[in-house]
């Protein structure tokens, strides 16, 4: 799978590494006053629980406490909600989990008072944001009944105090789980709408506005919401963000904001609902090959629209019905996106685009052909030259997936010798990570294995064969297999080298000591494997 993993290198598919998107910018002071007011003590908190904060008539000091600095305009308005939309959600959600695992081993006092600070925490996230929003009919039922719910727990959790009857107490504690299972699927859908809600009102303003900035900033908020996982994707895509977004990349007025729309579609594409939406509602495949193919559109949009077509040919997806139409643009978009790696001006633009052809390779033979003919194996190795381009083990990753895709076809042999890939391969096969980053180490370990992959393939040929060993292929190949240090343990590695080392004897069996030949060639594959997985500890 070709998945860039770090940094951006891991968003196109679960994505989930470090982001280029900006979370809302406050500084440590404000961030630290708005933190306090999610901090509360049980007891202040006891007493006001039946008391809502109510907004003054006269504007005053009341009404900045729930909605903070409202005279920064309604987009202030709705990135604060947001803010503390998610930021309840997750204190409340912790304390659920707390109190069922405290009703598990019966710690009734522990539960009371967890019960106590749900129902606090509950109250001052409904008061909230009702202070700030309309809130819609169907929530306020949620609402409602969440608050109803809440105070039965916090009541039957303080009988429970009083007494220390076994039989009663299991009674109760089935009956509480009963409640708390209920309080938690309403506060999840009432969470859910609230969102819903709050994205609604984003897309609202992309669709009216004609300001730059406004749109800019709408979709700023969308794309923070998207990295806080799947489930907010989903209700993004439901709430029609990608048939918005993709209006403004169809409009020239607004090509500033291609990118950032783009790569907001990135995002919401990591799940299938925003693929749907996509491919069915808004021709997407479309938009996104017209923008690859115009050279005068900015490189960081194609960049992105090459992040959104590395992101829905993800191998992470079960559902392919939507590549029926992308194989209608295939040609164009894979001729743009070989162009786009030719003439990256760096290393970010160079993943997206070759992760994007990497995706590609895998489910159609016609696309590993298509990038023959356009003299991609050139273009890859040569860019591997290229420091300012491929500078770290995650473009390395894409370039040997590639690689290792078009070996399969017969005449891929010729050109990778002419352009003295073999040599590229061996260099591949010595990747180490510069860090100690899990990722980092990952992704040489895929090098590593992709190009003894690649090189076994191609060692069908017998000029390859003889080629990679006068570069010493064998030995490295060894090395690889009896030293786990040398591809950081990896079983992925050890079985694909083994592979090669097995390719390149049958060819040429004279290449290979006869010691070697006894452990690593004789032997069934998976006794071999076995001994070198185990080869470390008989050394000890």
């Amino acid at each position: 799978m070709a998945t860039p993993q770090s940094s951006r290198h891991s968003s196109l598919s679960s994505s989930t590494p470090k982001s280029r998107m900006h979370a809302i910018q406050v500084d440590s002071v404000q961030r630290w006053m708005e933190d306090l007011r999610h901090m509360t003590e049980v007891e202040c908190m006891c007493v006001l629980q039946s008391k809502p904060i109510g907004v003054e008539e006269d504007g005053g000091q009341g009404e900045l406490i729930v909605s903070g600095a409202t005279g920064a305009g309604g987009d202030h308005v709705t990135r604060n909600n947001l803010q503390t939309l998610l930021k309840r959600a997750l204190v409340v959600s912790t304390e659920l989990g707390k109190m069922f695992q405290r009703l598990e081993k019966g710690r009734w006092q522990r539960v009371h008072s967890t019960a106590v600070r749900t129902n606090c925490h509950v109250r001052s996230l409904v008061h909230e944001y009702g202070a700030t929003r309309t809130t819609p009919p169907e929530m306020q039922k949620y609402e409602k009944s969440l608050l109803e719910k809440c105070m039965e727990l916090t009541t039957i959790t303080e009988r429970c105090l009083h007494t220390e009857d076994e039989y009663f107490l299991k009674s109760m504690k089935e009956a509480i789980h009963e409640i708390l299972t209920d309080v938690s699927d309403s506060f999840s859908q009432m969470i859910d709408m609230a969102l819903a809600n709050e994205i609604q009102i984003l897309i609202r303003q992309i669709e009216a506005s004609d300001n730059v900035y406004t749109i800019g900033s709408a979709i700023s908020n969308l794309l923070s919401l998207t990295q806080d996982g799947p489930q907010l994707c989903s209700i993004i895509a439901k709430e029609g963000a990608v048939v918005v977004l993709f209006k403004i990349c169809r409009q020239d007025c607004f090509s500033s904001l291609y990118a950032q729309a783009l790569r907001t579609v990135a995002s919401i594409c990591c799940v299938e609902e925003g693929i749907n939406q996509l491919e069915k509602q808004v021709d997407g495949i479309l938009c996104l090959a017209d923008i690859l193919t115009d050279e005068s559109c900015a490189e960081a949009a194609r960049a992105e629209a090459a992040a959104v077509v590395a992101q829905i040919t993800s191998p992470h997806h079960t559902s392919t019905q939507h590549l029926a139409s992308f194989l209608e643009s295939m040609q164009d978009i894979v001729t743009a996106l070989i162009k786009l790696c030719e003439t990256a001006s760096c290393g970010e633009v160079f993943l997206l685009a070759s992760a994007a052809l990497a995706n590609i390779t895998f489910f159609d033979s016609m696309a590993c052909e298509i990038l023959l003919q356009l003299n991609a194996i050139q273009i890859l190795l040569q860019a591997c030259c290229d420091r300012q381009r491929v500078d770290t083990p995650y473009s390395k990753d894409q370039v040997v997936t590639i690689l290792a895709n078009l070996s399969v076809l017969e005449q891929c042999a010729t050109e990778v010798l002419q352009e003295k890939g073999i040599e590229r391969l061996l260099l591949l096969l010595g990747e180490k990570p510069s860090s100690s980053s899990p990722s980092e180490g990952a992704a040489c370990e895929r090098v590593q294995q992709k190009a003894a992959v690649t090189l076994a393939r191609l060692s069908r040929d017998p000029e390859v064969a003889q080629t990679a060993i006068q570069l010493q292929a064998v030995p490295r190949l060894i090395e690889l297999c009896r030293s786990p240090a040398e591809r950081n343990n990896s079983d992925s590695v050890l079985v694909a080298c083994l592979a090669a080392l097995r390719r390149l004897a049958a060819g040429c069996p004279d290449s290979i000591e006869p010691s070697d030949h006894q452990q690593l060639i004789k032997p069934r594959l998976v006794d071999s494997f076995l001994l070198c997985s185990n080869m470390e500890e008989s050394f000890v």
